[in-house]
């Protein structure tokens, strides 16, 4: 094995940590099997949040398949961190005139890791499965701009009306209902990934998390999977560049909370540690193990619009003017900066190459008295007669923190009474997509490098949609930005449907975007960043001798 030992250059910050995470109990250690620590090969060990979600792409997928997919799939192109088009699953495409029939070539030496071809009916495969409401898929809208998919979601059609052919083995063609200019955005979506026609049916089943019947098409493939312990990768020998791969597995590691992986990266355990907190970003300041990026992601709190007052604009907007984002962000910790945007601060308008949020005014500004005003107004002064309402978030560090300091702002500054409702990870997910819920918790870490990525949450059609949001004007204003080439006034309609959304109605409460906290081993080469999202990407790593 040639994890290189990494030498403790920081007696102190060894002392700081263990005084800041005492009593933390981290993960014990695993036995891997014989596959794991073989002479001569290269392997990195990650650091994950807990388990979440399915890693079926038709399925409901959250942090899991997150992590698994940048290594295991392929999807038919992405974008590189030039904004040039990088061809995987594909090898070119063509587009007809008006930008409504869309025809892939698919590799003809894409093989799953079993050796047996990757063709267009597995592509095929994943969408159709994820148009099945009982999916769970909260992808599937981003299927919508194809020809019939949204009726076939809805019951209204039959799936073989779907736009979408595979007139052979390795052409893929799809049939749009109008332009959209973003289409190939979305292709590095989950419900535009491949999923093995032979094995995967439904979510249900456990095949994707079976390493016999969970087929990669991707640099790695899945060869062990131990619920709430750890995944392992290892390098598809029949992946069409494996030569350009130079790890030889990967293993994904999960953890309760993001001090024990601290714990965990410090103690060797593990070679990357990802999301930390920003107190580890003090303690390994001026050292090589830090890596510190720009998230394209946005923390943020869905109202519930079925339940009063919530349904009451003058209410939402009360709270939204009441909290205190600097104060706020100063407790919860460093890495964190106010927002006043659904859209990531983070992320760059294409047509300007300036940072999508700062081509407009800022959607509203806090105001403590006229948010008191407000409240007053809708039939609540001084929040009299005002109901107690839950606020439901996962039990991270950061989410606890964020909770504690809404709480007692809310009531300081409008003597409304919050109730908090801390939930595991997996359960917050459940009862948000169940619509079972006042005040809820949401982070949205973009999919792909456009702000579509996030006003499409609030569309009245969107799966991701919880809060029961139903706005004529707001979707008509997207669907007209969907349409327009010229980049200009496609960014003046979005910066238009973000502030009706966010400024006028406040269907969210946008709370503060972040950084990314992370501790990599020195020794590893070849990390990059995902353009999109600002996550990780390892596929092209190496490790020293």
């Amino acid at each position: 094995m040639k994890k290189t030992d990494r030498k403790r250059n920081s007696r102190m910050i060894s002392l700081v940590l263990a005084v800041i995470l005492s009593g933390v109990t981290v993960l014990s250690g695993c036995s891997y099997g014989d596959s794991h620590g073989a002479a001569g090969e290269k392997e990195i060990t990650v650091a994950i949040n807990s388990e979440t979600g399915s890693m079926d792409p038709a399925g409901s997928i959250a942090l899991t398949y997150l992590a698994y997919s940048v290594a295991a799939l392929d999807e038919l192109l992405t974008y590189d961190e030039n904004g040039e088009i990088e061809y995987r699953a594909a090898e070119s495409y063509e587009v007809n005139e008006d930008q409504t029939v869309w025809t892939f070539h698919l590799r003809e030496d894409a093989l799953w890791s079993d050796g047996s071809q990757v063709t267009s009916e597995d592509f095929l495969n994943t969408m159709t499965r994820a148009l099945d409401p009982a999916s769970g898929s909260g992808y599937a809208n981003y299927l919508f701009p194809i020809e019939n998919a949204e009726e076939i979601y809805n019951g209204e059609a039959d799936m073989d009306t779907l736009g979408v052919e595979a007139p052979d083995d390795h052409t893929l063609v799809f049939t749009l209902e109008e332009p959209c200019v973003y289409f190939l955005d979305l292709l590095r979506l989950p419900v535009y990934t491949p999923s093995c026609a032979k094995y995967a049916d439904s979510p249900e089943s456990g095949w994707d998390r079976d390493p016999q019947t969970s087929l990669a098409n991707g640099p790695f493939c899945l060869t062990e999977y131990v619920p709430d312990q750890y995944f392992v990768l290892e390098k598809n020998e029949n992946y069409w560049n494996k030569d350009a791969i130079s790890l030889d597995r990967i293993t994904y590691r999960f953890f309760d909370d993001t001090q024990s992986m601290a714990t965990a990266y410090e103690t060797g355990e593990v070679d990357v540690a990802t999301s930390l907190p920003s107190s580890v970003m003090e303690l390994y300041e001026g050292r090589d193990d830090l890596y510190v990026t720009d998230q394209i992601a946005t923390r943020y709190i869905y109202f519930n619009l079925n339940v009063e007052p919530l349904d009451d604009v003058r209410v939402r907007e009360a709270m939204n003017l009441a909290l205190d984002r600097e104060e706020l962000c100063t407790i919860v910790g460093t890495d964190t900066e106010p927002t006043y945007n659904l859209v990531a601060k983070y992320m760059t308008d294409r047509s300007t190459g300036e940072y999508f949020v700062d081509g407009a005014e800022q959607p509203f500004e806090e105001n403590a008295e006229r948010a008191r005003e407000l409240l007053a107004e809708a039939g609540y002064p001084n929040a009299e007669g005002f109901p107690t309402l839950t606020y439901s978030y996962p039990t991270l560090e950061m989410d606890s923190d964020t909770a504690q300091v809404i709480q007692q702002q809310l009531k300081e500054t409008l003597n409304i009474d919050i109730q908090l409702n801390p939930q595991e990870l997996q359960a917050n997910y459940s009862a948000r997509h169940a619509g079972d819920f006042e005040l809820c918790r949401m982070n949205w870490t973009a999919d792909f490098a456009d702000p579509y990525t996030y006003l499409s949450m609030l569309l009245s059609n969107s799966t991701y949609n919880c809060s029961g949001i139903h706005d004529e004007e707001y979707d008509s204003i997207v669907a007209q930005s969907d349409r327009e080439t010229d980049p200009a006034k496609r960014s003046e309609l979005m910066h238009q449907a973000e502030q009706l959304a966010v400024g006028e109605q406040f269907y969210i409460m946008p709370l503060y975007a972040m950084k990314s906290v992370n501790l990599v081993n020195p020794d590893i080469t070849g990390i990059r960043q995902i353009p999109a999202t600002g996550a990780l990407d390892y596929r092209m790593a190496d490790i020293g001798e």
